[in-house]
């Protein structure tokens, strides 16, 4: 009876480890590849399904988008400027099987394929391009480096260039220069000005010439503005024609 007993118990242990072997559960966000004696199945998922023990070998492959961080590189630009790159790449797999048995590893691949992708093209590309063209750039990275993946069964979404760091000689010129470009745009504007009040003045001058009564009220006018200012002094001119005449008829009555 004792013996039976322990058989009994033996046998419950092993179909218990059986099922637990035998029964996989897998989220939304994964798929399990199926091998059979070394050979592919398929992808399961997501949900609960059964296995052969022993026989089949599961692995689980994340279907969502994953990032990878590419370390700074040192790159050389077209017009031979040395510049310190780091970027991000977004990614995630479309194809759980080809993701498994095309590559060894398909995170660190691709993240080795965007470190040589991108000293490759931001290498051909000026600094100019480089810091006033980033949307483009990524673009390019983007569906070079998924062309790349594509037969991983990997989908790169996207791919941001973060930061651009230059040498410091190289800052203080571009300072330099957007120090003269804010002074000549200055110069440019104070011409502007004077050209514009210099014949806006000649106009004036045009309409004073042809109606000279205009010029007397506009000199009136001007003596009435400084007069309102308190302490102040007002100096009128008065016409040596004026003048003349009063000493004239000063002469006459003596």
């Amino acid at each position: 009876m004792n013996a039976l007993l322990i058989g009994l118990a033996a046998a419950a242990a092993i179909l218990l480890l059986f099922l637990a072997n035998a029964i996989k559960i897998v989220p939304e966000y994964e798929r399990g590849v199926i091998f059979r004696l070394g050979r592919i199945q398929g992808a399961k998922g997501p949900g609960l399904f059964f296995i052969i023990p022993v026989i089949d070998r599961m692995v689980r492959v994340d279907l969502r988008i994953l990032t990878a961080d590419v370390p700074p590189q040192e790159i050389i630009t077209s017009d031979n400027v040395t510049v310190r790159v780091d970027a991000v790449t977004y990614f995630q797999v479309l194809d759980p099987v080809k993701s498994v048995i095309a590559i060894e590893d398909y995170q660190v691949a691709t993240s080795k394929i965007a470190q040589t992708t991108l000293r490759s093209i931001l290498g051909q590309r000026s600094l100019d391009d480089l810091l006033g063209k980033r949307d483009e750039i990524n673009q390019l990275l983007a569906q070079v480096i998924d062309d790349l993946t594509n037969p991983w069964g990997v989908k790169v979404s996207l791919v941001e260039v973060r930061d651009v760091s230059l040498p410091e000689a190289m800052r203080r010129a571009m300072a330099r220069q957007a120090e003269a470009e804010r002074d000549r745009r200055a110069r440019v504007i104070h011409a502007l000005g004077e050209r514009e009040a210099a014949q806006n003045l000649g106009a004036a001058a045009g309409i004073l010439e042809e109606h000279p009564a205009a010029m007397q009220l506009r000199t009136l006018g001007s003596l009435v503005d400084v007069a309102a200012q308190q302490g102040s002094v007002v100096a009128f001119p008065v016409p040596m024609e004026l003048l003349q005449l009063a000493r004239a008829t000063r002469g006459s009555h003596q």
